[in-house]
Formats: C-alpha cells, sequence, structure tokens
C-alpha cells in the first residue's frame, strides 16, 4: 500500500472525529463538559502538526492539520468566551 493513501485515509478519520463535537458545541452554544486544558493542548499540537507537514510539504498531513486546526479551533474560541468572556455580577 502507497505510504501517502495510508496517510491520507488515517488522516480523513482522525479530521472526521472532530466534526460531530464541533457542530455540536456551535449549536447548543455549551462547553461546560469541554476541558479547556485539552483544546489548549490539542491545539498548539495541531498547529505543530501543520507545521510540520508545511515542512515536509505533505499534502495529507497540510490538509488534515488545516481542517483540524479550523475545528478545534472553533471549539476552542468558544470554550475561551464561555470561561472568559462571562461578565461577573
Amino acid at each position: 500500500m502507497n505510504i501517502e493513501i495510508l496517510g491520507s485515509v488515517a488522516a480523513v478519520f482522525t479530521t472526521l472525529s472532530f466534526v460531530p463535537q464541533a457542530v455540536k458545541v456551535v449549536q447548543e452554544r455549551n462547553t461546560e463538559a469541554i476541558s479547556l486544558g485539552m483544546y489548549l493542548m490539542f491545539t498548539l499540537g495541531v498547529c505543530l502538526w501543520l507545521a510540520y507537514g508545511l515542512v515536509l510539504e505533505s499534502v495529507p498531513l497540510i490538509a488534515a492539520n488545516s481542517v483540524t486546526l479550523l475545528l478545534a479551533g472553533t471549539i476552542l474560541s468558544l470554550k475561551l468566551k464561555d470561561t472568559f468572556g462571562q461578565s461577573t455580577k
């Protein structure tokens, strides 16, 4: 099996795994059950994977991590807004 095909298939599955969570968070505007620490570390990790893919010029790494960064970044930004954007009364 071509290694690029294997990487592409893996990238599709891991990237698509974030779609249900992102859709749910955007629709419900509820991030209470989501770990801020996990999403901060994960999003940073995805940024680093994207940089790695860019250095290697690997299309599967670049494509998958670009989409994953968009999805995880959306969830993270809503979590940050929910955590720090609330005014105290």
